[in-house]
């Protein structure tokens, strides 16, 4: 009888820490922001010596890098991707399986005019049906961009401009001459020649000018991280070039669909554009609006 009491107690007691242990363990994943809109990256963060063997977030894959001494991994939330819950799914190296539901909530969303400047044909059908064409080619040729294999950065990512001013936001809709167009970026107020720097470490995939987005540059960060400047007025650094944090690489302008100078800045997590200016907060230095 005395050997059955202790081999109860034995029983409980592993019991007891094993589900202390799987608690400990889902208590070590931390989930930023924490409450999540469409079109916001999530910087998921995992209290761990080493990358996990595999993290998976609604079935598909994710890339794991080291940040702040921890495993992390950058999820971008696309603009139209439908709200409600997705499994979030980390298998650790010693095995251990961990499985959080991550809440995607649907962002407000507002419209507002834009017509179509003169020098890409003016208010007319036809121009219209051009630029959306356009569009869609340039948008094909960004999309598919090599990307490193591994992160290219150590440091905070921080604005492309200095001082930086926000004149139109992220995620809102365009109505062009009858098309609706989203906004997958950020304009800062630049004047003709502002200087355009680098937001990180990273190699330039694109330095070349464009219908619709003017002379464009696209700095890719590695594991499908990539910032993008555009409607610059001058370019100063080649196609395949590495590049260091805070490096002037351009000046603003009016290149393309713009009609005054500024820069448009976009942020992208494998093909996916999400809000700058939430990335920032996320993974860089906080921005005024």
């Amino acid at each position: 009888m005395r050997y059955l009491k202790q081999f109860l107690l034995l029983l409980l007691l592993c019991v007891f820490f094993s589900v202390q242990y799987a608690n400990a363990a889902v208590s070590s994943i931390a989930i930023s922001p924490e409450i999540v809109f469409q079109g916001d990256p999530i910087l998921i963060t995992i209290t761990d010596k080493q990358l996990p063997k595999a993290i998976t977030f609604g079935g598909e894959p994710i890339s794991a890098f080291f940040h702040s001494g921890n495993p992390a991994a950058l999820i971008g939330i696309d603009l139209k991707k439908p709200a409600g819950n997705y499994n979030l799914r980390i298998t650790l190296q010693n095995g251990e399986k961990i499985v959080k539901t991550v809440h995607i909530s649907k962002r407000e969303k507002y419209e507002a005019p834009l017509g179509i400047p003169a020098k890409l044909g003016g208010n007319t059908t036809a121009s219209a049906v051009n630029l959306v064409n356009t569009l869609a080619q340039e948008n094909q040729i960004l999309n598919k961009l090599k990307t490193g294999t591994k992160a290219f950065w150590t440091e905070k990512f921080r604005a492309p401009v200095a001082n930086p001013i926000i004149t139109d936001p992220y995620g809102y809709t365009r109505n062009t001459v009858g098309y609706s167009i989203a906004h997958k970026g950020t304009d800062f107020r630049a004047p003709e020649g502002t200087e355009v720097l680098a937001m990180n470490r990273g190699v330039v995939r694109v330095a070349r000018t464009f219908r619709n987005y003017g002379k464009t540059i696209v700095v890719d960060h590695g594991l499908g991280l990539q910032t993008l400047y555009m409607h610059l007025s001058k370019i100063y650094v080649n196609e395949g070039e590495l590049v260091l944090p805070g490096q002037l690489i351009g000046r603003s302008g009016q290149t393309g669909y713009a009609e005054k100078p500024h820069l448009h800045l976009s942020v992208k997590i494998k093909g996916v554009s999400i809000d700058p200016v939430k990335f920032l907060a996320l993974f860089g230095e906080a921005m005024k609006p």
